[in-house]
């Protein structure tokens, strides 16, 4: 199923989820190193809490803005495209927020990065659930999910080597150049995805006949060998099956909240929505004051228990990978999910009952990081990936894109006041509740795509 050269073809796609995962982790390094009066090496470093958090959530500004545009072109110019768009956007923002001189530019430099992370989200697990054999597409999508870890856990550790030098805040940024222009010169090198060609093909944006031979070199290029005699005729299948699952005409916006696409929109939307809205950014967020209580050393260093927790969240994707060809999606998410409201439930009593307990904490985020890295973690992209019909996948996905990093924003935002009025305690038992509403939601409306064409899974699932 795979050659050498259909390894590369994920290899350059999953290097914009890298750069995501850096950034996160780069940035939680880079705010405690500008603030330093001695090693900021600039004359604004007194900034408030408040500028700390523009810098901060700044990319996720710009992600929310890149995935609106995503909406508007990613049809238009096309997965490959976009990534390449996405690659010149990473290497601009990178430039200028290490090159930054005054507050203002930094912030745009992180802005212009962000709109680079969003239009990445988006074209990424796209590209790779067009061009990727049915049998192992959930491994390669997943392995997008891989690279964003190990791009976070890449960024703490790069972040910990610079925090002590002057001015390492430039570094650290600085650091990841070289990465985007080698991921433009491999998205330019790779080509255009088949179904994307043949989806032109249909809709009359182009001549159709030169169109289906380039879906036919473009197969035969993305999966080597393997194809090289049955290529066209696997063209022409999806052709067929496209044509017969209404495809040829083109999509307005209200079709995206009608039937199939309806459909579709409720699967992804509420798989990134509880995603989101189960806590995981609020976890992480306590993990240094959760391991500091049961008396870890490492603990007064924020950045080693980071690194910590990211490779754990790097292990338990690496087993998703492995499995999730084998078990299905369906079963790794009640799973995962059901392991989740255990954790929530155990952090929330250890705050309101157990606080003399600290193994019960430290057990409890483990298990929560190691089960959301099981499910939600992979399984909510590569499902939006693959649950669109293809005429309105483009735009299915940008607003299931935009629906993640809306709901990250304001979960991160009210995390702090809603710890305030509630206590850690019962917020976290809030989380499991939601968790568990959101197995009720995977039970009875996710269905199983495993092994299954993106026709296939359009013709059946939906």
């Amino acid at each position: 199923l795979l050659n050498k050269s259909s390894i590369f073809r994920f290899l350059f796609p999953a290097l914009g989820a890298f750069l995501f995962g850096y950034e996160i982790g780069a940035t939680s390094c880079a705010t405690i190193s500008i603030k330093s009066p001695t090693l900021s090496g600039i004359s604004w470093h007194n900034l408030s809490s408040v500028d700390v958090g523009i810098i901060t959530s700044g990319s996720l500004y710009g992600a929310l803005i890149g995935s609106i545009v995503a909406f508007s072109i990613a049809d238009i110019i096309g997965r490959r495209k976009g990534l390449i768009t996405a690659a010149f956007l990473y290497l601009v923002g990178a430039t200028v927020t290490a090159l930054a001189p005054v507050f203002p530019v930094l912030i745009i430099g992180r802005v212009v990065y962000g709109i680079g992370v969003g239009l990445t989200m988006h074209a990424a697990p796209m590209y790779i659930a067009e061009t990727a054999p049915s049998q192992i597409r959930g491994r390669m999508i997943s392995l997008k999910e891989f690279s964003t870890v190990f791009g976070m856990v890449g960024g703490y550790g790069i972040g910990s080597l610079w925090v002590t030098v002057i001015s390492g805040w430039r570094y650290m940024y600085a650091t990841v150049i070289p990465v985007p222009i080698f991921m433009a010169i491999g998205m330019c090198w790779l080509p255009a995805s088949p179904r994307w060609l043949l989806l032109r093909s249909l809709q009359g944006k182009g001549d159709a006949e030169s169109l289906r031979d380039e879906a036919i070199k473009s197969l035969r290029r993305l999966r080597g060998s393997v194809v090289v005699d049955s290529a066209a005729e696997q063209v022409d299948e999806i052709l067929a099956e496209l044509s017969s699952v209404g495809e040829d005409k083109e999509a307005t916006i209200g079709e995206l909240f009608q039937g199939k696409c309806l459909k579709a929109l409720t699967i992804a939307g509420g798989l990134v929505l509880f995603q989101q809205i189960t806590g995981q950014p609020s976890v992480l967020y306590y993990a240094p004051s959760i391991l500091q209580t049961a008396g870890f050393s490492a603990a007064t260093d924020a950045t080693r228990i980071s690194i910590l927790l990211g490779i754990l969240k790097l292990v338990m994707t690496g087993v998703a990978i492995v499995v999730i060809d084998k078990l299905g999606r369906r079963p790794l998410l009640l799973g995962g999910v059901s392991g989740m409201v255990i954790s929530l439930f155990l952090l929330g009593s250890y705050y309101i009952f157990y606080n003399n307990v600290p193994a019960v904490a430290v057990a409890a985020l483990l298990l929560y990081v190691g089960c959301y890295q099981l499910s939600f973690g992979p399984i909510s992209w590569l499902m939006m990936s693959e649950i669109f019909p293809l005429k309105l996948r483009g735009r299915g996905i940008s607003i299931a894109v935009l629906v993640n990093f809306g709901t990250n924003a304001l979960v991160t935002f009210a995390f702090s006041p809603m710890k305030e009025l509630l206590g850690a305690g019962v917020l976290f038992c809030g989380f499991g509740a939601i968790c568990v509403l959101s197995l009720f939601f995977i039970y009875f409306i996710v269905p199983e795509t495993k092994g299954l064409t993106l026709e296939e899974i359009e013709a059946k699932c939906l």
